[in-house]
Order: structure tokens, then sequence, then C-alpha cells
């Protein structure tokens, strides 16, 4: 079965959740392609999709949201999961929980109305200073948030099991002797 792996990144968090996400098929006996969404031209020859975004300003970044709306029919042909790489680890612990229900509902209802994937992964991604304009740093740190690295990576390959299983479940099986 052949897997694509598409994302949108900004500064390449989100491109080293997809090559784990990646990795992880390819444990499980799937062969996974991981691309840029700006490299994609469609969908032929992907028996299942996984794309992934950034998350900036609540929302997936342009060419992320342009894809999906451009190629919905053919994602509406195969199943499909969705991942959003974010910032809500970064935030002050009492808002972090709150900030990232009411993100993971935005972009989840955002994407549904274009494809019913069959799962969304919001994942916490990595916070550069040197990433942000330099009144973006100052006001981060008034509000308490922190910069580093928050990918937790136990999460990221749990789900891609949960990829894995859904997709190998669902292959038909061979009877031994065929």
């Amino acid at each position: 079965m052949q897997v694509l792996i598409g994302h949108a990144s900004a500064h390449g968090s989100t491109v080293d959740v997809a090559q784990r996400i990646a990795r992880v098929l390819a444990q499980e006996g799937l062969e996974a392609d991981v691309l840029p969404i700006s490299q994609l031209g469609g969908l032929e020859g992907y028996d299942a999709v996984v794309l992934g975004s950034a998350i900036h300003q609540q929302a997936w970044l342009p060419e992320a949201m342009a894809f999906v709306q451009r190629h919905r029919y053919e994602l509406a042909a195969r199943p499909v999961w969705l991942f959003s790489v974010g910032m809500s680890a970064s935030l002050p612990r009492p808002v972090r929980a709150s900030a990232r229900k009411a993100q993971d509902r935005r972009l989840a209802g955002a994407l549904r109305d274009l494809v019913r994937p069959r799962g969304h992964g919001l994942f916490s991604g990595v916070a550069r200073e040197e990433d942000f304009p330099r009144w973006t740093g100052v006001l981060f740190r008034m509000l308490g948030a922190r910069f580093g690295d928050f990918r937790d990576w136990d999460q990221i390959e749990d789900w891609a099991r949960g990829i894995s299983h859904d997709l190998c479940s669902a292959r038909p099986q061979t009877s031994a002797g065929a």
C-alpha cells in the first residue's frame, strides 16, 4: 500500500513530524513518500494520504488549504488523515489545554468542510525565538509562553501506528497457499 505524506512547513518542524510518521509507517510494512505540498500535482498512485501543515494564526498555511480545496474530490476517494503542528505546548500551563481544544475544534471544523478525514492529529512543534519578529518574542515572554522544542515523539508515533493499524486491517487478507 502506497501512502503519501504531504506537508506544509514554515520553519521545518512539520517536515520532521511528516518524516517521523513515514518511518513508523515503513516499520509497519507500508510504503510512504514524504513530499512538500507545494510540489504535489495530484494523488495518482497513492492508496492513502496523510496531510499536515504548520498552524499560523489558528489556520493551516495557505498552500496546504489550497491543496485540500483543489483536490477534495481525489481526497474523498481514499483514506485521509490530517495533522497540524502548532505551539500550544509553549503556552502557559493554565491556558494550554483550553487553547489546544479551541485550536483543534477550529482546524478540524474548517478541514472537515472540505474532506472527511479518518483522524486529525494536533501536535506541538518548535517555537524558536529567531523565527518570530522581535516584538512577538517580547509579547510571547510577557504572556508566560516559552520557546523550545515541544514535539512529543511518542504521541506522534502512536498516532502514526494508528494509521498503520487502520490501513493494514483494511487490506484484503490472502489465504495460505493461494
